[in-house]
């Protein structure tokens, strides 16, 4: 048993570390101008989006208990402070926290 969690402790580390090898190997090729790079970051705001939804829409654990328009308050809000605060992703974080936590609390 305790081999079997060693083999996989090295074999996701090299997975882990080869991948972040590999990417800062070929970074000094790609240009941040590049259509391929402009490529890779939509994908990865798309993803982020998809998770975020998913969240709101179909969210587990305990906020699934928050009603559904709750949680649609709190993203607008969030959102609103995020474009307020000239994109800081500090404060509507903090904000939707705290928000999410008073409203659920007294609805």
């Amino acid at each position: 048993m305790a081999t079997n969690i060693f083999i996989v402790i090295i074999v996701t580390s090299l997975a882990t570390y080869l991948s972040r090898f590999l990417g800062v190997v070929s970074s000094e090729k790609i240009k941040e101008t590049s259509k391929i790079f402009r490529w890779f970051n939509c994908l990865a705001y798309s993803t982020l989006a998809a998770l975020i939804a998913r969240i709101v829409i179909f969210p587990s654990g305990s906020l699934s208990e928050v009603d559904y328009l709750t949680r649609l308050i709190v993203v607008f809000l969030s959102l609103t402070i995020f474009y307020l605060t000239k994109k800081n992703l500090v404060y509507p974080t903090l904000f939707s926290a705290i928000i999410l936590s008073i409203i659920s609390s007294y609805l």
